[in-house]
């Protein structure tokens, strides 16, 4: 039986050790980071929390609606045993129909083909599995990659862990952030408190480099469960562009965790010069699906649309 339970309602222990115990499982779904990203979530759950499913959601004149929160590339449906396609959808058609708008990613291990009249999407990521020495790694960079690491070294960049994840939000606010106008102070600073809630629970670290003359350039920060450590955040200043920061960092990471059984999970993307970026240390790409329903009478279809589109054009960056 799949039950529909408020933020209230839900079982946190229970939630968690359910995370804990999926086979599909990974950072989003865990309650403290839900908490931060997207207050107020509520939840479909299978049986005593033998699969569960997120639903983060918001109420904007009077219209409730799922959306995909900031920092969080995929949710769906997590689960204790392999599903069939028919639970998907079972849990797909128990979301209540008083959310009028959908937008929502599924996970990797949540195929589906069709669903209603839903507007599915495919999406993409690159992931790289560490569990090969890192020479044999190493010799499946692209040529661009090892160009960039030569540069790194040839100015002297060095790179540290453990390191303060300010200078890392701080130059992507400056630089890159600006861009995004719905990202305000709010988001920058959730995403603080999220950054450190996972340093304290010891999943979060973060990497950053910096120039011959001490001056950082470029930093990245990376969360961490079930095997699997996301590329969630990355910041950099103009002089990383010159000087390969940010392949000097990922070659470190990857450096320091070759030869163990850990997924590097880049966390994108669909846009094709960080694709490239990203494929160049060897990754290979999956898919993983958005669904999109709009279900507001027919005079506010358009307006709906315009939002959410705009929403999710200005989170891309």
């Amino acid at each position: 039986m799949i039950q529909y339970l408020t933020h209230q309602e839900i079982d946190f222990n229970k939630w968690d050790e359910a995370i804990d115990q999926s086979i599909n499982g990974i950072i989003y779904p865990y309650a403290y980071y839900l908490d931060q990203v997207a207050p107020g979530w509520s939840a479909l759950v299978y049986n005593d929390y033998d699969a569960v499913m997120p639903l983060p959601n918001r109420t904007k004149m009077g219209f409730s609606y799922i959306f995909q929160p900031f920092f969080v590339q995929q949710l769906g449906i997590f689960f204790k045993s392999p599903p069939d396609q028919q639970l998907i959808e079972l849990f797909l058609t128990h979301i209540p129909g008083k959310f009028r708008f959908i937008q929502y990613n599924l996970n990797t291990h949540n195929p589906l083909k069709r669903w209603g009249k839903a507007q599915i999407t495919k999406n993409r990521t690159y992931e790289l599995d560490l569990i090969s020495p890192y020479e044999q790694l190493r010799k499946n960079y692209s040529g661009q990659t090892q160009r960039n690491l030569k540069k790194s070294r040839r100015e002297k960049v060095f790179v540290t862990k453990n390191s303060d994840p300010m200078p890392i939000i701080d130059s992507f606010k400056t630089h890159r952030g600006k861009a995004i106008r719905n990202m305000g102070p709010e988001v920058y600073n959730m995403f603080k408190h999220l950054v450190y809630s996972g340093i304290y629970r010891g999943n979060t670290i973060c990497y950053s480099a910096y120039s011959a003359e001490n001056t950082f350039c470029a930093g990245v920060i990376f969360f961490r469960s079930h095997k699997k450590s996301i590329l969630i955040f990355s910041g950099s200043t103009p002089q990383a562009r010159g000087n390969g920061a940010m392949t000097a960092i990922i070659d470190q990471y990857i450096r320091e965790h070759s030869g163990k059984n850990l997924t590097l999970d880049f966390e994108g993307s669909n846009d094709d010069n960080l694709a490239r970026f990203y494929k160049g240390f060897g990754s290979k790409e999956c898919v993983y699906l958005q669904l999109r329903i709009n279900k507001f009478p027919l005079i506010l279809k358009p307006l709906a649309e315009l939002y959410f589109l705009y929403r999710k054009k200005e989170a891309a960056g």
